[in-house]
């Protein structure tokens, strides 16, 4: 599939909630009231689900159908929670995780799932409301990769990271303000690499309770990379550092 399904019509998104349909996002048109709107609006808060109001006129955009003023995407791929995180990590002797924290950008997002298909991550975590939506360009730009990777969905990226380090995975983030190299860290072991995005970085309150917080060496006049080759660099460190395993 290279193009997710839409769901158009207020009664129909509250099923298709209901139903757990993986929503990558609600667009709700501004203004609108009433009693369903209120129970829509409810289901999107309580299930933690991407959301924004919007002018009919960029609904009408979206679908030339009678959309009521609600239209929601599905994604199309299939989405793990926390529980699903601590079921694999019980049954993995080393498991290689990818953290994504704030990462907006669509084609970024797809070319880091296929460095990361390929470079052998066990799976992606992201949170439901600070991430790139998967889209026709995210596929395409992962060339497929998306399909044959488990992405992990929470609502918040910390705890996720509590559950890695309960089974004693190493939390190493990424940050071109740290004073340690990737390269003087130890990555054989459990480990999950935390990226952020180029404009954000990592959120703080993530840093704080990382095990380590790494950078590459820099040598030229310009100061960062974009986030999508950083995170390759990473990622195949792990891959050199396991290779001999």
């Amino acid at each position: 599939m290279t193009k997710k399904s839409e769901i158009y019509g207020i009664r129909s998104v509250i099923e298709a909630i209901k139903s757990s349909n993986d929503i990558d996002k609600v667009f709700i048109q501004k203004g609108l009231k009433g009693n369903l709107i209120g129970q829509l609006e409810s289901l999107i808060r309580k299930n933690k689900i991407n959301f924004s109001y919007v002018p009919v006129e960029k609904l009408n955009r979206l679908s030339k159908k009678n959309h009521q003023g609600v239209i929601a995407r599905i994604s199309p791929v299939k989405f793990y929670d926390l529980k699903e995180i601590d079921n694999f990590l019980s049954n993995s002797d080393n498991p290689f995780f990818l953290i994504l924290d704030q990462i907006s950008d669509v084609r970024n997002f797809g070319a880091i799932i296929r460095t990361a298909e390929i470079s052998g991550v066990d799976g992606i975590i992201i949170s439901n409301n600070s991430t790139a939506p998967i889209n026709a360009d995210t596929i395409k730009t992962s060339a497929g990769a998306i399909f044959n990777i488990r992405i992990f969905k929470v609502n918040h990226i910390k705890d996720a990271i509590f559950s890695l380090q309960s089974h004693n995975v190493l939390i190493v983030s990424a940050s071109e303000k740290a004073s340690q190299n990737i390269y003087s860290i130890n990555l054989k072991k459990g480990v999950a690499l935390v990226m952020g995005s180029e404009h954000k970085g990592i959120n703080k309150s993530v840093i704080n309770i990382s095990d380590h917080v790494v950078k590459l060496p820099m040598y030229g006049k310009i100061e960062s990379l974009n986030v999508s080759v950083a995170c390759g660099i990473f990622l195949y460190e792990v891959v050199r550092q396991r290779m001999n395993l």
